[in-house]
């Protein structure tokens, strides 16, 4: 007879549900948890290994809480528009692009003010933990024009690594287009990297596209234009077919 599952292994992690409900990253939530924000059923709460399974009252500093309905985009950024929900200066930022029914939409990672490309915001807490975390290596592809000519010789060097105040930073795939244009493929995000990259070894960077997120492609996503993703475009945002597959040992055959 089956056994019946425990307690702990019912509904959904605190930190998951909270980001269910647009309230940030699981590990942001985590903070809102630690931070004393957050009451379960009348009580304050600070146990992050908490689960609320349905008929659970959850609210964040009074106000209660309710799942939102998952919703993806993909977004191809203009140049000019800042990754970020607002801006003291008054510039324009991603959600200037959106309908007000979409601005409670987290955006996954980030693009500089001067780069274009693809950018994902969701609720959907699993798509965004995936994407975000370095542990899952999802890649991402970037087209950089150059201020010069790329010298090949610095392939090696980029894939090895360049110290940058954040750390180690390595392109996964460094690949010339023409003489100035560089396609390179990251796992990692620190800050400004590729640009911080090429700036170590001596180029300058006049235009970064991202034109890759794991599966998606902007196909023929014009700059500044967004689409919803259905089930089947997230399942294949979500696929880690970038990492390596375990092979499987063959059985030594027996001898007769």
């Amino acid at each position: 007879m089956p056994s019946q599952p425990s307690k702990s292994d019912e509904g959904v992690r605190l930190n998951k549900f909270l980001a269910s409900c647009g309230l940030g990253s699981r590990r942001g939530c985590e903070n809102l948890i630690e931070a004393g924000q957050i009451q379960v059923n009348g009580k304050l709460c600070k146990n992050l290994a908490t689960r609320i399974v349905p008929g659970d009252s959850v609210r964040h500093n009074g106000m209660m809480l309710q799942q939102a309905r998952e919703t993806t985009i993909l977004l191809n950024k203009p140049k000019g528009f800042l990754s970020s929900r607002g801006d003291p200066q008054g510039r324009d930022t991603i959600y200037n692009l959106l309908p007000p029914s979409f601005h409670h939409l987290p955006h996954i990672g980030r693009l500089d003010l001067d780069s274009h490309g693809l950018i994902l915001l969701s609720n959907a807490s699993e798509l965004s933990e995936l994407l975000s975390h370095p542990k899952h290596k999802i890649e991402k592809e970037y087209h950089v024009t150059l201020n010069q000519t790329f010298d090949h010789d610095h392939i090696d060097r980029m894939k090895r690594g360049i110290k940058l105040e954040d750390g180690l930073a390595k392109a996964v795939s460094v690949k010339p287009l023409s003489k100035r244009r560089v396609s390179v493929i990251l796992t990692q995000g620190y800050k400004r990297q590729i640009r911080n990259m090429f700036d170590n070894i001596g180029y300058r960077v006049k235009n970064l596209e991202r034109i890759r997120i794991g599966n998606l492609m902007a196909y023929d996503l014009m700059p500044g234009k967004w689409k919803l993703l259905d089930d089947v475009e997230i399942k294949a945002a979500m696929m880690l077919n970038n990492l390596p597959q375990k092979t499987k040992r063959k059985r030594p055959r027996k001898k007769i």
